[in-house]
């Protein structure tokens, strides 16, 4: 009798029992929330003056906040192929942004997160946009993820392109690896995707699971539900991005609820910078240039804020320049997970979120490109760009859900392709900028050119440039990449 006792008294400690709760020693669970297009300062604790988030900024007040975070394109698809691969989207060949043609999607001979995690025993689900692939071999369900309900690709991809409506098919909504319905009511997405994640953590949380919520919003066109719809009397976007607050909100009571809120790891990012030419249905980026589709800091450097009760320190800024990259060695290493066996850019950044002293960032650079370009550099305070082409907002930005100058959009226009194309059809125009050094600690803006003052920086930052310019090749210069995979 005393040896059964004491045999449950150490199934007790070890914190095991026959329903399956996890161990002490468990691995914790992970949630990635990724806004669509949200702007750096479109939240409270980003410097959000108009828009109300009190849930991020309870959260970021429990966490870390990151405020030199980037992502690896400033564009969905690729974008999204740098989080679940921890490569730069050039390394697996993921440019641009996927639609209803696509033939292409993220190889399935990678290893991406979620698969990753599911070796480790986690349950896995994505509530959102997937945006790598549209037909059956790239569904998400063939790429690590248990559960699936959301849309393939942008929701612009649909009768309510601004420019394209005529030509666009129904836009699916899968559960699963069936379409469920076709055109969803927009509005419904926040919650519905909300409650699917709800109902995730409730049924999991006695096994370690990794959520994924890519929400559809605030991309254009932008809608809010009824309960929101008109709440903020600041416009339908401040509506909008309060909804996707709420929805934080509910998925961190669920957690609490569950009582699996101290082993839950939570990072809440944009896939890019807001798409500025639609105006008032657009967000923003102060203080930085420009936005989505530039590598200027408004394109690529994006809120974050990481949450981990007794991991991540409360309250904690971190300048160290990361990238979307980092998350999947982070993760695995979290998970007890071996890495793929292929060439990451990524590195384990658990140092700086745990807020190690003398934590810093594992690159000597963090390099930008768009599309096949290799645009930008950044290294330390230091970013080059080599002198390129960009979009920038032709006229007065648009509103109601029209870009900049569509009066003036002509059906031959928007169709063409690369960035002549991209301009016409979203109200851009095209501009060039000369080879240029910004000093990021004194200029945000990138707009003061010190390229003649230092060439000493400009010499070192091209010369770091060169093995990834050879690596991933670089459209400007006419190099082909010699470690592109398929």
């Amino acid at each position: 009798m005393r040896y059964r006792l004491f045999f449950f008294v150490l199934v007790a400690v070890m914190g095991i029992s026959r329903g399956g709760c996890l161990a002490a020693d468990s691995p914790p669970n992970v949630v990635i929330f990724l806004m669509d297009d949200l702007g750096y300062s479109d939240i409270g604790c980003f410097g959000s003056k108009d828009i109300r988030t009190p849930n991020m900024d309870k959260m970021a007040a429990e966490g870390m906040r990151l405020t030199d975070f980037y992502v690896a394109q400033a564009v969905c698809s690729a974008s999204r192929a740098a989080l679940m691969t921890g490569c730069y989207a050039n390394r697996v060949n993921m440019q641009g942004a996927l639609n209803h043609t696509s033939q292409s999607g993220l190889a399935v001979e990678e290893m991406l997160l979620p698969e990753l995690c599911k070796s480790r025993g986690y349950a896995t689900a994505i509530f959102g946009k997937w945006h790598l692939g549209t037909i059956d071999k790239f569904h998400p369900m063939k790429q690590g993820f248990d559960e699936y309900l959301g849309i393939p690709y942008s929701n612009d991809n649909s009768k309510y392109h601004p420019s394209l409506a005529e030509v666009m098919p129904p836009l699916p909504l899968y559960d699963g690896e069936k379409i469920v319905e076709t055109d969803p009511d927009q509005s419904q997405f926040t919650r519905r995707f909300t409650e699917r994640a709800v109902g995730f953590i409730e049924k999991n949380k006695d096994r370690p699971f990794f959520l994924y919520v890519p929400h559809v919003m605030p991309h254009v066109p932008i809608f809010a539900s009824e309960r929101f719809r008109d709440r903020s009397g600041k416009g339908l976007y401040v509506d909008v991005v309060e909804e996707l607050d709420w929805s934080v909100g509910e998925i961190f009571a669920a957690l609490k609820r569950s009582g699996v809120d101290d082993r839950t790891m939570v990072i809440l990012f944009s896939d890019n910078g807001p798409f500025l030419s639609y105006g008032t249905h657009a967000g923003h980026a102060q203080p930085f240039r420009e936005g989505k589709l530039t590598t200027f800091e408004g394109g690529v450097r994006v809120p974050c804020i990481a949450r981990w009760p007794g991991k991540i320190p409360a309250g904690k800024v971190c300048k160290e320049p990361v990238m979307e990259t980092d998350l999947l060695p982070t993760i695995a290493g979290l998970a007890g997970a071996d890495l793929p066996k292929v060439k990451l850019d990524g590195a384990d950044i658990l140092p700086i979120l745990e807020g190690k002293d003398g934590a810093a960032s594992p690159h000597e650079a963090l390099f930008f490109y768009a599309g096949e370009d290799l645009e930008a550099v950044r290294s330390g305070k230091w970013k080059l760009h080599f002198a390129h082409s960009y979009i920038s907002v032709d006229g007065e930005p648009g509103r109601d859900g029209k870009p900049a100058n569509y009066a003036n959009m002509k059906p031959k226009s928007i169709t063409q392709s690369g960035i002549q194309g991209i301009a016409s059809r979203h109200g851009y125009r095209v501009e060039k900028i000369e080879l240029s050094l910004f000093d990021l600690e004194t200029d945000l803006g990138e707009s003061h050119n010190l390229a003649a003052e230092h060439p000493d920086v400009v010499e070192r930052l091209s010369k770091l440039a060169e093995p990834v310019r050879a690596a991933l090749g670089d459209g400007l210069t006419g190099v082909k990449g010699i470690e592109v995979r398929q």
